[in-house]
């Protein structure tokens, strides 16, 4: 039985609807992540995100580099969302989310794209940092439907995230996909200025599991719902890995599907730092896999 994304029923019972008004009233005073910069961006105001009223994009294409059961065999049809809330100085995107190349794009923009990565084969809609644009990308959600759309939805995220907008998102996100990068507060406040990263996290990942669950894989090798976790091993023990995997396994779930990341390379500012000047060592990525073992999950995704 094919599946039927969690928006296309938002959509029909008006839900839908209901979010957008909820989520554009938030821009007035944008409170939509964690940063809480309170400016009007109905009114083209710019904060941290540098987004005012129009989303600004970067690309968007059937992306074959994410994990397997995004992409199949067509690809995940990815959007790369410029600007973002959380800035890490060792962006592996640095051009996309602190120099915001791209250009802006009205919500029919958004669906048009939506829907030619559809055409084209790719398995899901996968959104790259899309918290500060949630609003555009609902809009955008409602014109797609509406001429078609019917592929699993992917929130693709930094992990930096405010509660009550993911609280937003419920029952129309299919896939969440967050990153969980730091468990210290230093270590956040120093790499991305957000001291409550952990925090936030937490609480993120906490409700993203209660609305979608453990990542189902269809009979194709596909997903279609659930969680799927990041974390990308950083040099020097610096991400704190075997408290977040003692965390995603005794708080969410063991049978949460982990993608354990060691492409880390010090790109942006990350030269400046002699923690993090470095790529990673094979031998500190097998103690963070070890670590994720010794925890209690049973889904490790590797990347080496």
């Amino acid at each position: 039985m094919r599946y039927i994304p969690k928006y296309v029923q938002a959509y029909e019972t008006g839900v839908l609807d209901e979010r957008i008004v909820q989520a554009y009233s938030i821009l007035e005073k944008c409170t939509l992540c964690p940063r809480e910069c309170k400016v009007n961006r109905i009114k083209g105001q710019k904060g941290i995100c540098k987004t005012g009223a129009k989303a600004i994009i970067d690309s968007y294409f059937p992306h074959f580099g994410e994990e397997a059961p995004l992409v199949g065999q067509y690809g995940s049809g990815t959007i790369f969302v410029s600007y973002c809330n959380l800035l890490c100085i060792y962006c592996q995107n640095y051009e996309i989310s602190h120099l915001g190349i791209g250009r802006e794009v009205t919500c029919e923009e958004i669906a048009q794209m939506m829907l030619s990565l559809q055409v084209q084969g790719c398995h899901n809609i996968n959104i790259v940092t899309p918290t500060h644009i949630v609003p555009q990308l609902l809009v955008a959600l409602k014109t797609a439907v509406e001429k078609g759309l019917s592929i699993p939805l992917v929130y693709n995220t930094s992990g930096y995230e405010k509660l009550e907008t993911i609280k937003l998102l419920d029952g129309i996100v299919d896939i969440y996909m967050p990153d969980f990068k730091y468990w210290d507060s230093e270590v956040a406040q120093k790499y991305s200025s957000a001291p409550d990263y952990p925090q936030r996290a937490k609480e993120a990942l906490k409700e993203m599991y209660r609305q979608v669950g453990d990542l189902y894989i269809n009979e194709l090798g596909l997903a279609e719902y659930g969680l799927l976790v990041r974390h990308l091993v950083l040099p020097n023990g610096l991400a704190g890995t075997k408290e977040i995997m003692e965390f995603i396994a005794t708080k969410i779930s063991p049978n949460t599907f982990v993608n354990i990341m060691s492409q880390y390379r010090p790109c942006g500012e990350a030269y400046k730092d002699p923690l993090i000047n470095r790529p990673i060592t094979m031998e500190e990525y097998e103690e963070a896999i070890e670590a994720a073992r010794k925890a209690g999950l049973k889904r490790l995704y590797r990347q080496f």
